[in-house]
């Protein structure tokens, strides 16, 4: 039997609309889709009537189908003839171990192709009014992991580097561990009046976002009851925010 094909294809950060062309062609092509937690599920509506659906979502500490058992899953579907789709919110290859599932992939020589997608890195401000670079304010933004915890021997971020070397930073999976975060970007050069934001759900219907500095954006995100998904901005760039905040207008106009 002819191997079949995998798509590692990015589904950006939340919004349908932001998934790229060819990451759309993917789904509609595909036998098999399996898809992650964050993905919107409006995007599976474009798949074909007898695409197998499955979910391999991945909750904090709680996961649908452990990282290994998706390789097999891949490498099985692709061994039937499949053209199998692996939908990851944003892009694959930002904390989205497409690498591993592409290397796996590799050492069968089973066909894949990397379609790239929207970041929340990037996409997540964007819609809350944050730009990560601007001419005046950032001239670099650095994207880190927020999961490591030192108490845990977890924490292999140079928090000195980051804190002294980068504009603004931004952390994605922070939400549970804000409290270090800014804790060690103080320790080692930050301002504690550093602009931070959290941003919840962004670019979805369910976004919000709160801002305060190093020294108060907890206290300010645990008053709003923020959770997961949500990312930390820390930098200039947040005070740009009440300038350009489109998306919550648009928001605010269509529930009046």
């Amino acid at each position: 039997m002819e191997r079949g094909k995998v798509y590692l294809v990015g589904a950006g950060p939340g919004d349908p609309k932001l998934i790229t062309v060819r990451g759309l062609e993917c789904i509609k092509e595909a036998d098999v889709i399996a898809y992650d937690r964050l993905i919107n599920k409006e995007l599976l509506e474009y798949s074909k009537k007898d695409c197998e659906l499955i979910f391999c979502g991945k909750l904090p500490g709680k996961h649908e189908l452990i990282q290994e058992q998706i390789h097999d899953l891949l490498v099985e579907k692709a061994l039937e003839g499949k053209v199998v789709t692996r939908l990851k919110g944003g892009d694959p290859f930002v904390f989205g171990r497409g690498g591993e599932e592409a290397e796996v992939l590799a050492q069968h020589e089973i066909p894949f192709e990397i379609v790239p997608g929207i970041t929340s890195g990037i996409a997540a401000p964007a819609y809350a009014g944050i730009p990560v670079t601007h001419r005046d304010h950032a001239g670099s933004f650095t994207i880190v992991t927020g999961h490591g915890r030192k108490e845990k021997g977890q924490d292999f971020i140079n928090w000195r580097a980051l804190a002294e070397g980068s504009d603004t930073i931004c952390f994605y999976m922070g939400i549970g561990n804000l409290k270090h975060i800014c804790s060690e970007l103080i320790a080692h050069g930050k301002r504690s009046d550093t602009p931070a934001a959290v941003i919840e759900w962004g670019t979805t219907e369910n976004q919000r976002t709160v801002t305060g500095t190093l020294e108060t954006i907890l206290d300010n995100a645990q008053k709003e009851n923020i959770t997961h998904p949500a990312m930390v901005i820390v930098g200039e760039v947040v005070r740009m925010r009440e300038k350009i905040r489109w998306f919550d207008r648009i928001e605010a106009a269509l529930t009046n």
